[in-house]
């Protein structure tokens, strides 16, 4: 009888960067915990893997990142103070960071790049397959990425990654994968995989975003991989190994995502994302699309 593969529930969370696009805030503020509306951006990306299924969640920091874990934690005084009040509302939102998963923190110590954090989870996550999400990138909650991720890996087996088509002339700021394509439109299989090539030398405009699902075989890899591209070790590196060597840790595949992402490490894109996730709530998008209208009609 054949043994069905391990139901895949830890995900990874590196949040060791230093944030220098958003100063001056980010000086004594994680980049993770600016708000997008009302929430830390590094919740919403909790949420997401709670939502595929993913209840084991470690963040991989650094300096200065002690707000992650007390977001996460429980504020004793805090809902104290709500509850002599009444304010059942505010009490909800305040438990629900600290009720969504079980949460553990890991030091990467030197900025080393992504391959390195990720290689900094590898005690914890030991021989189960495992996901990786990026915190810069928030995927919209309607939109089942991860999910998808997770069903194609169990099915597959190997590693997942993340693609989404973008402009030519912007896949130097992504890695970008060479594809064939697979019997269902939305997979494909990834033969190479280059890191922030020049447009001319890019094998598509199919982009990595960030999220991953990946076999533990990854970790060997990284132990073993140079560091690349500014010096770093490069996530992109050791998958491009994976993929031209299947015996390492099985085929790599890609979904390739065509739903709403935001990009909050961008400044641009991080208002754009609070204009319009703030659009789309109940309770605040009626009369901030009022508003904004007459802002954008007398602007013009």
């Amino acid at each position: 009888m054949t043994q069905s593969p391990p139901r895949i529930t830890k995900a990874v969370i590196p949040a060791a960067g230093l944030g220098t696009r958003f100063l001056p805030a980010t000086k004594a503020t994680p980049k993770e915990m600016l708000p997008v509306v009302d929430k830390p951006a590094i919740q919403y990306v909790v949420e997401e893997a709670v939502a595929a299924g993913l209840s084991d969640v470690l963040m991989v920091t650094g300096r200065n990142k002690r707000p992650l874990e007390d977001h996460f934690d429980r504020n004793y005084e805090l809902e104290s103070a709500l509850t002599r009040k009444g304010d059942a509302d505010r009490l909800a939102k305040v438990q629900q960071s600290s009720d969504l998963a079980t949460m553990h923190y890991v030091r990467q110590g030197d900025p080393r790049g992504l391959g390195h954090a990720v290689l900094c989870a590898a005690p914890h996550v030991g021989s189960q397959p495992f996901a990786v999400l990026l915190g810069d990138d928030l995927i919209d909650a309607r939109d089942q990425l991860l999910s998808r991720m997770v069903e194609i890996q169990e099915h597959e087996g190997g590693s997942v990654i993340a693609l989404m088509e973008v402009d030519p002339g912007q896949v130097h700021l992504y890695g970008c994968a060479a594809v064939e394509t697979t019997a269902e439109s939305d997979v494909v299989r990834v033969t190479g995989l280059v890191e922030k090539p020049e447009p001319a030398e890019a094998p598509s405009n199919l982009a990595v975003i960030g999220r991953y699902v990946l076999d533990p075989a990854v970790f060997d890899v990284l132990r073993t991989t140079r560091p690349g591209r500014g010096g770093e070790i490069q996530l992109t590196d050791a998958l491009q190994q994976m993929a031209a060597d299947e015996s390492i840790g099985g085929p790599v595949h890609g979904v390739v995502f065509k739903g709403r992402r935001y990009d909050t490490g961008d400044r641009g894109d991080y208002l754009r994302a609070i204009v319009r996730l703030a659009c789309e709530r109940e309770d605040l998008g009626p009369d901030f699309k009022a508003w904004l209208r007459r802002y954008v009609t007398e602007e013009m």
